[in-house]
């Protein structure tokens, strides 16, 4: 299951994120954290998509490094540089 709190788009944080937020410091304009505490535990999501080069570079660190491996990249559609 892919969180709701997601920006639509290429990458995805799925339910199994562990919370452990190695996403949200490699790469903090694009992930964060829910600090919701009504939640049983804490999980990441996607805040905003990709929209350079270097955003994307730290967003594949963030999926290579995830422990849970709960970070998804939709193949279909990859970024391509400057779309959207």
């Amino acid at each position: 299951m892919i969180f709701i709190e997601n920006i639509k788009g290429p990458y995805s944080v799925t339910d199994k994120c562990i919370g452990c937020d190695l996403c949200v410091a490699i790469a903090p304009t694009n992930f964060a954290a829910n600090a919701d505490e009504t939640v049983e535990y804490g999980y990441c999501y996607v805040i905003k998509q990709p929209d350079n080069a270097q955003e994307h570079a730290l967003c594949m660190e963030a999926v290579n490094i995830c422990p849970a491996d709960a970070i998804t990249t939709d193949s279909h559609n990859r970024f391509t540089g400057g779309e959207k």
